[in-house]
């Protein structure tokens, strides 16, 4: 696929191959659009020259999950991502011959076949690698990001280049069960939502809680209202608001920064 198509091209390119695609901004790799429906049926080509047509400021986003047929794993090695799958990859193998995208922040995203069924998003399946099913999506090449890079196929395993692989087994049992590093269970969100947390424990709660809205697809703006009615609520004593504010901003800026 060549570097000078335009990203109305890319966009419809990635239609083409079955997969659902929607607009995402430059600044902050939010849709542009309400995504929810696109993780039920593709959009038409209409769609995709509508959004796209002579719009270079925006990027390319992949929407994960079995609209797409697309279960893909974020790696990301400031975190210990490639030595944890590099391990697991020498033990077990499957991943070594599959299509795969280097982020603009310098990190993977390893596409595999979705299995059926559900597969949920998932964080830190091991350590540094997160997982993008149902309910999620990547950002895909040539896509700018925040530090001015692009995302790139990497060479000899662009789509069409080499087949995608089917995930491995050993790597459905961590989605499914995890390895003792998994994200939290729905009944530890719930628990927080509705107890809160006493002093000592406020500001790790918001960020905890930050970075599950954020990985979860809510815009940073609604993250930041919804814990602030949160800590005012729940925490005992409340923070003060510009602190929750800015524990909210340096989450999503981290959040920005891995994907």
């Amino acid at each position: 696929m060549s570097s000078l198509k335009s990203t109305e091209d890319w966009a419809l390119d990635y239609l083409a191959r079955g997969w659902s695609i929607i607009p995402v901004r430059l600044h902050d790799k939010r849709p542009m659009i309400r995504w929810a429906e696109y993780q039920h049926r593709r959009p038409s080509e209409q769609d995709i020259r509508f959004w796209f047509h002579r719009r270079e400021d925006l990027n390319i986003g992949i929407v994960t999950g079995e609209r797409s047929g697309l279960v893909v794993i974020d790696v990301d090695p400031s975190h210990g991502g490639d030595e944890s799958l590099e391990r697991k990859e020498a033990l077990h193998g499957g991943l070594s011959s599959t299509v795969q995208a280097i982020t603009g922040g310098g990190g993977r995203h390893i596409y595999l076949r979705h299995p059926g069924g559900v597969v949920r998003n998932k964080v830190a399946i091991l350590p540094g690698v997160d997982l993008r099913g149902d309910g999620g999506y990547v950002v895909a090449p040539p896509s700018l990001h925040i530090s001015g890079k692009r995302y790139v196929w990497e060479k000899g395993r662009a789509p069409g280049e080499v087949e995608i692989a089917s995930i491995p087994s050993w790597l459905m049992d961590l989605v499914r069960t995890g390895d003792g590093r998994a994200g939290h269970s729905h009944s530890h969100w719930r628990r927080l939502v509705c107890e809160g947390v006493p002093e000592g424990e406020r500001n790790d709660a918001i960020a905890s809680l930050a970075g599950h809205l954020l990985w979860h697809g809510v815009d940073p703006e609604v993250t930041q209202e919804l814990l602030l009615c949160w800590n005012a609520y729940r925490c005992s004593p409340p923070l003060p608001d510009e602190e929750v504010v800015l524990t909210v901003q340096s989450i999503t800026r981290l959040h920005e920064r891995k994907s």
